[in-house]
């Protein structure tokens, strides 16, 4: 990703997969990086599919999968106005059908509580807030730690689900339980076949996010995947990315992230 000042003065316009994405995000509060590049890797979508983005945010992850996959029908819902609006702009200045919906994931509009899709993908906050401290910007401070709890998210997906669609989420490691967690409790999403892959940002190192999918109806067994590396070597040597071919694939050409091996 690679980022330079806009004309608008309060924004930066910011290079993703390689250049084919330009995105607007804010120069202070939260500025999303690799990781919903990555979500939307892992959304096994096909051509004249519907796929539903919860916390949309300036659009990265929903633009990197429609510019992936042409020809799907690509739903956000987005809170934060400034940030359903730069997802907006976003679309249009890339040429990219997206419809954003800005409303509370906890109360969606009628309308959309009608629909169904083949997939819903989210990256939800990172941090409890019950049990750290909010960032000062409050645009960042949402986006790291709402206060809708984790189990709503994954409730409030499973809901807008076709039957045999797919949720995929990426998350931070230690929140990993908390997740099984909701899915063991809640027979009534009926979310199954969940398939687990933990990212490491180096080999030998503990994984520091995960990304999983879930299918609606699904019953085939627990699956736990081979993690997957991101860098290259055991340590960081010199200021150039050191990405693995298979994450440079997926960031810099917009490859996707097999769930087969």
């Amino acid at each position: 990703m690679t980022s330079i000042l806009d004309a608008d003065g309060w924004l930066t316009e910011d290079a993703f997969l390689g250049g084919r994405l330009r995105l607007l995000q804010p120069r202070t509060g939260y500025r999303a990086g690799n990781d919903p590049v990555i979500l939307a890797a892992a959304v096994d979508a096909a051509a004249g599919q519907s796929v539903l983005e919860l916390g949309l945010g300036v659009g990265v992850a929903a633009l990197s999968l429609a510019a992936r996959v042409p020809g799907l029908k690509v739903t956000g819902v987005e809170l934060q106005p400034a940030y359903a609006a730069l997802a907006r702009r976003n679309a249009e200045r890339n040429a990219l059908a997206l419809r954003v919906i800005e409303a509370d994931l906890a109360a969606l509009p009628p309308d959309l509580r009608q629909e169904s899709f083949d997939h819903v993908m989210m990256n939800p906050p990172y941090f409890d807030r019950s049990r750290g401290t909010g960032a000062q910007d409050p645009g960042r401070d949402i986006a790291l730690g709402g206060s809708t709890p984790l189990a709503l998210w994954i409730e409030v997906a499973a809901r807008r689900l076709r039957p045999r669609g797919w949720l995929t989420l990426i998350q931070r490691a230690e929140r990993l339980p908390e997740v099984l967690a909701v899915l063991r409790a809640r027979p009534e999403s009926r979310l199954g076949s969940v398939q687990l892959r933990p990212l490491a940002a180096r080999v030998d190192r503990d994984a520091q996010l995960f990304i999983l999918r879930a299918r609606k109806e699904g019953r085939a067994a627990f699956r736990l995947l081979a993690p997957l590396v991101m860098h290259r070597g055991d340590r960081h040597l010199r200021d150039e990315d050191d990405f693995t071919e298979l994450f440079r694939s997926i960031l810099r050409d917009g490859a996707p992230c097999s769930w087969s091996r």
